[in-house]
C-alpha cells in the first residue's frame, strides 16, 4: 500500500518522511495554501528526498496552474509525478502528459459523484473530501468504495489515531495525508509523521 506524505516544506521533514518509510512526498504550488512552497524551496525537496531514497516518488500538486504549465513546472523541479487536484479536464490531462508522462488526479466524490478511476488515464486517483486540506474527515460510502475498486488513493481527515480504521474499512490502493500530520496549518510534525506511516504500514499490513 503506497503512503505519501503531502504539503513539505523543507529538506530535513522530506528527509525525515522518507526515512520513517513514506513511498511518495508531495510539495504543493498553490498560493492560497499554507503548504505553498517555490520553485526553489520544491527542489530543494525533491532533491533530499531522491538523495534519502531513489525509489521515492515526488509529486509536484497544483490546483489551479495550467496542466501543461504545471507538468513543465514539475519536470524543472526534478519531481517524478503531477498530481492535477480539482477541475482538471481530460483536455488538461492530456496536454500535461505531453510533457510529464505520470499523472495522478485528485478529486471528491461530491465533485465527480459516479467517480472511477482511470476515467481520465491518470497513473492513481486520490479520493479527497469536499473540503481539500482542512483536515476535515469525511465518510465514504460502502457502494462508492465497492465501484471504486482496490487501486486508489485515500485523502482528507486522516491522522495516525484513524488511518488504520481507514484501511481497515475500504479496499485502498494508499493513504494520503498533509494537515493530519502537523503542529500548525503548514508546519509538518516529526513525531505524527512517524506515527502515521507506522500505523498505515501495520493496518495494510
Amino acid at each position: 500500500m503506497l503512503v505519501k506524505i503531502c504539503g513539505l516544506r523543507d529538506a530535513a521533514m522530506a528527509r525525515h518522511a522518507v526515512a520513517c518509510g513514506a513511498d511518495a512526498i508531495g510539495v504543493v504550488m498553490a498560493p492560497r495554501s499554507p503548504r505553498h512552497v517555490t520553485r526553489e524551496q520544491a527542489t530543494e525537496i525533491a532533491r533530499a528526498a531522491h538523495e534519502a531514497s531513489a525509489s521515492v516518488d515526488v509529486v509536484l500538486v497544483v490546483a489551479t496552474m495550467p496542466a501543461r504549465e504545471a507538468a513543465e513546472e514539475a519536470r524543472a523541479i526534478g519531481a517524478d509525478v503531477l498530481q492535477l487536484h480539482g477541475s482538471y479536464t481530460a483536455e488538461d490531462f492530456a496536454a500535461a502528459r505531453e510533457v510529464l508522462p505520470r499523472l495522478w488526479r485528485a478529486t471528491s466524490l461530491a465533485r465527480n459523484p459516479g467517480l472511477r478511476p482511470g476515467e481520465v488515464g491518470e497513473e492513481r486517483l486520490l479520493v479527497d473530501g469536499a473540503d481539500p486540506g482542512s483536515g476535515r474527515t469525511w465518510q465514504l460510502d460502502p457502494a462508492d468504495a465497492r465501484r471504486l475498486g482496490t487501486d486508489w488513493i485515500l485523502a482528507g481527515g486522516l491522522d495516525p489515531d484513524n488511518v488504520a480504521r481507514a484501511v481497515a474499512q475500504a479496499q485502498l490502493g494508499g493513504v494520503d495525508v498533509s494537515s493530519g500530520v502537523e503542529s500548525a496549518p503548514g508546519v509538518k510534525d516529526p513525531d505524527r509523521i512517524a506515527r502515521f506511516l507506522a500505523a498505515a504500514r501495520c493496518a495494510g499490513a
